[in-house]
């Protein structure tokens, strides 16, 4: 493994690794942008941004923006992260000017805001989270990047729970309907659908203590939860108009 000397430098390796994968020539490719609607994305700027030509002053020619990056992420079936930070080919990624390079897994959790950069350093070989106030007398950036962060966590969190809430209403209601079912474990069912809500709930109010958008849902699990009392904020719902869960 390797280190190449811009993000740019690691989207165009990446660009061409995943062009041979799929059998694309660079004109393929530029026709699959032009049907994501980037027809600026033509063959010859696809090979400015393959062959990394420099000018005078070592300057790449052609960078990648973030929204080039995810159209070409589409064009080429790959996740347009992995084009900047392909784990497990890599062994080093650029990060800042200011700052060394990292291993990729590490700065794709700082842009899935899974974790705290730490830029700062190395002092005896660790980084450490800038502990500065923001502007000299602002909040510490720690505490800063940690709320703004935070909805990072709290989707994919009510995505497993709205997941583990949909799986025991299922079995809940075709206990109910099914007429072999034991009916001493109908109630249990039930129950155990109704912990499942609340910890969707649980999720869902944090959610609206933040101020996001809650996910539609469908309209008998807002029922449930409104006429429980597990939401603080049910007005901030919304339900699902097809009905999915």
């Amino acid at each position: 493994m390797h280190h190449h000397g811009t993000q740019s430098d690691i989207v165009a390796e990446q660009m061409r690794k995943h062009r041979a994968r799929l059998g694309l020539t660079r004109e393929q490719l530029a026709e699959e942008c032009a049907r994501l609607g980037r027809p600026d994305l033509t063959y010859a700027a696809i090979t400015n941004i393959e062959n990394g030509r420099r000018n005078e002053e070592g300057k790449r020619r052609r960078e990648v923006s973030v929204d080039e990056l995810l159209v070409l992420g589409l064009a080429l079936a790959v996740p347009p992260l992995l084009l900047a930070l392909p784990l497990g080919s890599e062994e080093k990624v650029s990060t800042v000017p200011a700052a060394d390079p990292r291993d990729p897994y590490t700065v794709w959790k700082w842009f899935t805001g899974e974790d705290t950069p730490t830029l700062a350093g190395p002092v005896d070989g660790r980084h450490y989270t800038d502990p500065r106030p923001i502007g000299g007398d602002g909040p510490k950036w720690s505490a800063a990047w940690g709320t703004a962060a935070y909805p990072a966590s709290l989707y994919p969190e009510f995505d497993r729970r709205r997941l583990a809430a949909s799986q025991a209403h299922r079995i809940a209601e075709n206990a109910k309907a099914d007429p072999q079912a034991e009916p001493k474990h109908v109630p249990e069912y039930h129950r155990e659908y109704v912990a499942r809500l609340d910890d969707l709930a649980h999720v869902i109010n944090d959610m609206t203590r933040a101020g996001l958008t809650v996910p539609a849902l469908k309209q008998g699990w807002v029922d449930d939860m409104t006429a429980l009392g597990m939401v603080h904020a049910p007005e901030a719902l919304t339900t699902d108009q097809e009905g999915n869960e």
